[in-house]
């Protein structure tokens, strides 16, 4: 019995120190995802989104819109955990607190949007290839 108590004590002590562990991982992950600028992404769809809501009702909505991010983050950072190591994680924080890194991220959101105006076009271009050697 006292074995059991002791390899039950263990295994609490190890599982406590695994989150631990994992609570760093995801909170330097998160500030990773912030620092690339998508706390701005979110933000400007917050404010497109709420641009029906009356303005007597913003303040509330925005607050509540802003509750959610808590939650998107964690979950956006559980897709990158699981594809970076702490290590790849720590050093992307360190460069995106580069200038560079920083220039980076203040244009990453218009060089998506204008990334997927030309994948777009392209898309169009390569579909009417597609139909030319459809018929």
């Amino acid at each position: 019995m006292k074995k059991l108590l002791v390899a039950i004590a263990f295994v609490c002590a190890f599982s406590v120190q695994a989150q631990e562990e994992n609570s760093v991982f995801k909170n330097q992950t998160i500030e990773f995802i912030k620092l690339t600028g998508t706390a701005d992404a979110f933000d400007n769809a917050i404010a497109q989104i709420g641009a029906q809501v009356p303005e007597a009702k913003m303040a509330d909505f925005k607050k509540e819109a802003n509750g959610t991010l808590d939650e998107l983050y964690s979950k956006i950072a559980d897709l990158y955990m699981k594809e970076f190591t702490e290590e790849d994680i720590a050093e992307l924080v360190v460069f995106y607190k580069t200038d560079l890194g920083e220039k980076l991220a203040s244009k990453q959101t218009t060089l998506t949007q204008s990334a997927m105006m030309v994948g777009q076009t392209w898309g169009m271009k390569v579909g009417q290839i597609a139909q030319k050697y459809a018929n």
